[in-house]
């Protein structure tokens, strides 16, 4: 009798286990606006979705939403939208299906685009399992980015972040369902239980149906190829999310879309920076099998934007596992390789790579990229640091390893004096160029790159030699640029009896260049 007892409770304990729904990812931010909020979680079970919320941690309201079976038994993932929320506002919330209940978090609603609130975002890439380290991703998460916040500036993570980008590749196979539970959401859940996260899809992902069902990504772009390409605002800022992969980076739909969607934000003053992310790169310094075509033409239409309206923006991807940043030449656009934040790094002399202009800084670690905007509506700028984990060689704890800060108002440079070569019979080989010191009315500032045409003719249409160098070149751990003071620079050789045409302006750290020096000219010897 006595073991039938036990046996009896047993198969009840298990039974009652059974028919329990299990919170198995916890509730997450997506899509959040000025007035509302989307909740999402997973349960093993059970239709029912709450969120209970308030402003305080007795909460209060309450809104219900739907469940959707994500795979092929009772497993559910929950959907909630909250609505009737105060802008820029700290909310309290917990998830409830059934009898379980979550615990309390914390989100905040976004500010309108004139409030000139100030904001901060977190952009991180190529997160997919590595067997080799298979805690990365958490470590870059919970030691990286959220301690990098509690140190920095203590408070809530709400308060200190407004939103999470991923340039794809979330895990190492999409169409694997439980990898999404333990390689991404548990990993991150401190994060975005409190942070919205906006993902685009990588590679990895292999345009699997998970994907799209575990996030709710905003419903503004072309509707037969929803959530693959979207826009979010917040504050002054306009945030634009496209799809690289196969299959969707050839859509004429797509790219039309966002030249629309630029041409409207050309119009809108309260935007003053776009920030596109994607996954594939145009140029990668460690791994040129990894480029596509298709982010060029994105960075063009990005760069002609910024260009026209005087609107810097940004593209940042992944794909490449290592950290690159780079700028335009003509135009005040930024290239961020933002991986890697859990797939085994691409070091240096493991794959072909090449020293492109454009980057000034690569380095093959983990880390994060933290972007800081200032919402100032007389002279907004943004910030953008890359925090670094190191690598397995050498571990770096939350170590600041780039920075660049660029302002929305041009700030241009003092116009450069040309000085020499300026008569004739100049020889033909080793010809050194010389200009004038950098000068600028802008405190802080120091030259950063200069950029030197020389011409057979007046119009400079076809310069002879059009040659752009920068104050800093990272690349395989070592500064190709160092002790180069930018103000000369030397032509191994010239044709002879020639008359040449020459100018050159510089800029700043902050991609502003200055007006072109007066155009000087000279005639070299016959031989």
């Amino acid at each position: 009798m006595k073991y039938q007892v036990i046996l009896f409770s047993m198969v009840a304990s298990i039974c009652l286990q059974l028919g329990a729904q299990e919170l198995e990812i916890k509730p997450y931010i997506q899509d959040v606006e000025p007035n509302s909020a989307v909740v999402m979680w997973q349960t093993s079970e059970g239709e029912e979705s709450i969120v209970e919320w308030g402003t305080s941690p007795k909460l209060g309201k309450k809104s219900k939403g739907t469940s959707d079976a994500i795979n092929f038994d009772k497993v559910q993932v929950h959907t909630v939208k909250i609505e009737g929320l105060d802008r820029f506002t700290e909310y309290y919330y917990r998830v409830r299906t059934g009898k379980m209940k979550s615990d309390i978090f914390q989100f905040k609603t976004s500010p309108f685009s004139d409030d000139g609130e100030d904001f901060k975002l977190v952009a991180m890439s190529d997160m997919q399992y590595d067997h080799n380290q298979p805690d990365k991703f958490s470590e870059v998460v919970n030691e990286g980015v959220i301690g990098y916040l509690e140190k920095e500036f203590g408070g809530t993570l709400p308060d200190n972040l407004a939103m999470v980008l991923i340039p794809g590749d979330l895990v190492e196979r999409g169409s694997k369902f439980f990898q999404w539970k333990d390689h991404f959401f548990n990993p991150a859940e401190k994060l975005f239980s409190e942070v919205p996260v906006y993902p685009v899809p990588g590679n990895h992902e292999r345009n699997s149906v998970y994907y799209f069902k575990y996030f709710s990504l905003p419903e503004n772009g072309t509707p037969a190829y929803a959530e693959h390409w979207w826009y979010k605002d917040y504050g002054n800022t306009r945030v634009i999310g496209l799809d690289s992969n196969d299959g969707y980076r050839d859509l004429y739909e797509q790219l039309e879309w966002l030249k629309k969607v630029l041409v409207e934000t050309e119009k809108d003053d309260k935007i003053d920076f776009v920030f596109a992310q994607l996954h594939h790169p145009y140029k990668s310094e460690l791994w040129i099998p990894g480029e596509e075509d298709f982010t060029g033409k994105i960075v063009k239409e990005l760069e002609q934007f910024s260009t026209k309206t005087g609107k810097p923006s940004i593209h940042f991807f992944g794909h490449t596992h290592g950290y690159s940043r780079g700028q335009s030449k003509d135009h005040k656009h930024l290239w961020i390789n933002v991986a890697s934040a859990g797939g085994a790094i691409d070091n240096w002399g493991e794959f072909e790579g090449r020293d492109y202009d454009e980057f000034t800084v690569t380095q093959d670690e983990y880390g994060f990229v933290m972007v800081s905007v200032d919402g100032d509506r007389k002279n907004p700028k943004f910030t953008i640091k890359r925090i670094s984990r190191g690598n397995t060689i050498e571990h770096r704890e939350n170590e600041l390893r780039d920075s660049i800060t660029i302002w929305r108002n041009e700030r241009k440079p003092n116009t450069p004096e040309a000085i020499s070569p300026v008569k004739s019979d100049i020889g033909i080989t080793n010809v050194v160029f010389k200009a004038g010191e950098f000068k600028s009315s802008y405190s802080g500032t120091f030259h950063a790159a200069s950029h030197w045409q020389i011409s057979s003719t007046k119009s400079f249409e076809k310069p002879a030699f059009d040659r752009w160098k920068q104050h800093e070149n990272w690349y395989y751990k070592e500064n190709r640029q160092k002790d180069d003071d930018l103000t000369d620079e030397e032509i191994k050789r010239l044709k002879p009896n020639t008359t040449y045409y020459w100018r050159v302006r510089y800029r700043d750290q902050n991609l502003n260049w200055s007006d072109w020096s007066s155009v000087k000219n000279f005639k070299t010897k016959e031989k």
